[in-house]
């Protein structure tokens, strides 16, 4: 019986639920952007009652998403595939009346030596959350700001960091400019509750569920206030308290981090004055501690990178100082660490390093930030196995600081106001397969930003995986590569009969066979 859920559940036709979901979200983007908001709200029950949102947000939540596995008040850290069916039936029948468990607390200690408490809802809580927010989230993008780009789909970091060399750059006369830098006390803890459920667009059955949500994480101390930090709406729910807080003066936010950018005759205390304003009446304060008004060329630090502009006038944008420090620990703790020896220290150290570098391939990364050090010293570690030559160490060096290619200040900024529910699928593919490189960079663009198995196109929400068509993974040449959906890379090796199915559709596509085996 087990075997026959787990087959049932991979059976599933991931990449067809995927698009009848995205069509209803398409629709409610469009019916906000002309205005129509009954349209939305019937639109957003559709997807309430939906069948494929249920199984995408069971899936996201129990397989896709990076808490997966850590478990609620109730102690479940994962559901058999029979626990998922079971919890799909039981969002059918009360999604428009669910009704939230605790919260498990767990305390997370922060740079100022102070700790959050992360609130964790069971999966089944987090399943309902991730519903939700597939309806709520497309009429929300159609509304939000151009410059927040803070948990946002399609958006990300390096827009933020772009932004900020748009306009601190020379020919913008960044030199003369000024920073205002605030961060929000504790903002998932003080938003609101009355304030942002009149702002949220979504039907009643939606709107009180997501209020007993918000009363299941409450502090006792401020029961009319807070979101759970650690659902999967919570983001969301932040985004969509703040939004607006960019139309006071020019700036650019990342959730509740944000830089106001100030040119000489503007009149800082007055700009604080109506930030001060916009956050009181959603029952939020500035963190006096982080606010504080500099000179470009002094420089300032934002999303883990240190922006300053030079004497010379020229931008200039570093790793931070905290950024760097907490990353050489990482390596410093897998270099040193007696338990693993060269080989699985190799392993360890090539998925932080590159990640690190990864974030930071739009960088000035000269000096010490090209890890010279850490190679040469890990190196040194390395050497000191008896049964690795010199050939051998070097080799481990290499996988354990794989080389990122990177072009400071190079990053394409995010078009305006644009969201992954216009459907313009053309730019939002092109722009996911940039995320991606070497031999899946190229797999892409011959595939034209296409998935090789169900030919749907490559968009965010879903990793993108490397099929080797003959099996046998040590054959990376060009015509054995097939660049897929990560659900469509499980489908393909489920049975041999899929196999056949690809041979087939091969066949019956030249231009897919033309595009593989060129």
């Amino acid at each position: 019986m087990k075997n026959n859920h787990s087959e049932h559940w991979k059976n599933l036709p991931w990449h067809k639920l995927r698009k009848n979901l995205f069509r209803l979200q398409k629709r409610v983007w469009k019916a906000i952007r002309e205005g129509d908001q009954k349209k939305a709200l019937n639109l957003q029950k559709l997807i309430l009652k939906s069948r494929s949102a249920r199984l995408l947000a069971i899936r996201q939540v129990s397989q896709l998403n990076q808490g997966k596995k850590t478990a609620g008040i109730d102690g479940k850290k994962s559901l058999s595939f029979k626990e998922r069916f079971e919890l799909e039936g039981t969002l059918a029948k009360l999604a428009a009346n669910w009704k939230h468990q605790g919260l498990r607390e767990i305390p997370i200690p922060k740079k100022d030596g102070t700790k959050r408490i992360l609130k964790v809802p069971t999966i089944a809580d987090r399943a309902w959350q991730c519903l939700i927010k597939y309806a709520i989230e497309p009429a929300h993008e159609a509304l939000f700001h151009a410059r927040s780009y803070g948990f946002r789909c399609g958006r990300s970091t390096h827009d933020a960091q772009k932004y900020l060399y748009t306009n601190l750059q020379s020919n913008h006369n960044g030199i003369n400019k000024r920073i205002l830098e605030l961060d929000i006390e504790k903002c998932f803890d003080r938003i609101n509750h009355k304030t942002l459920m009149t702002k949220v667009i979504a039907p009643q059955a939606i709107k009180q569920g997501i209020w007993r949500c918000l009363k299941a994480g409450i502090n006792p101390e401020f029961p009319e206030q807070g979101t759970p930090q650690g659902g999967v709406c919570s983001p969301l729910l932040a985004n969509i308290a703040l939004d607006g807080i960019e139309k006071i003066h020019k700036s650019v936010r990342y959730a509740d981090d944000m830089v106001f950018i100030l040119k000489p005759n503007d009149n800082a205390d007055e700009i604080l004055a109506k930030i001060n304003e916009f956050l009181a009446q959603r029952g939020l304060n500035i963190k006096q501690s982080k606010t504080r008004l500099v000179s470009s060329t002094h420089g300032f630090d934002f999303l883990g990178w240190h922006f300053k502009v030079q004497a010379n006038g020229k931008f200039r944008c570093f790793p931070s100082e905290d950024n760097f420090r907490a990353f050489r620990q990482k390596v410093k703790k897998v270099v040193n660490c007696s338990n693993y020896g060269a080989k699985e220290k190799a392993i360890k150290l090539a998925p932080l390093v590159r990640g690190w570098r990864n974030y930071h391939k739009y960088c000035q990364l000269d000096g010490k930030y090209n890890l010279w050090f850490m190679n040469h010293r890990a190196n040194k570690v390395f050497s000191k196995e008896k049964k690795l030559n010199r050939h051998q160490v070097d080799n481990l060096c290499l996988k354990a600081f794989p080389k990122i290619p990177y072009a400071e200040n190079k990053f394409v900024m995010v078009k305006g106001d644009y969201s992954p529910f216009n459907g313009d699928l053309v730019y939002w593919s092109k722009r996911n397969s940039k995320l991606y490189d070497g031999a899946t960079a190229k797999t892409l663009n011959k595939q034209h930003h296409h998935c090789g198995y169900c030919r749907l196109k490559l968009i965010e929400g879903e990793r993108v995986h490397l099929h080797h068509i003959d099996g046998n993974h040590k054959n990376w040449k060009a015509n054995n590569l097939l660049a897929v959906h990560k659900s469509c890379h499980d489908y393909i090796h489920m049975s041999k009969s899929v196999s056949r199915k690809l041979d087939e559709t091969k066949v019956s596509r030249p231009d897919l066979t033309e595009r593989c085996e060129a």
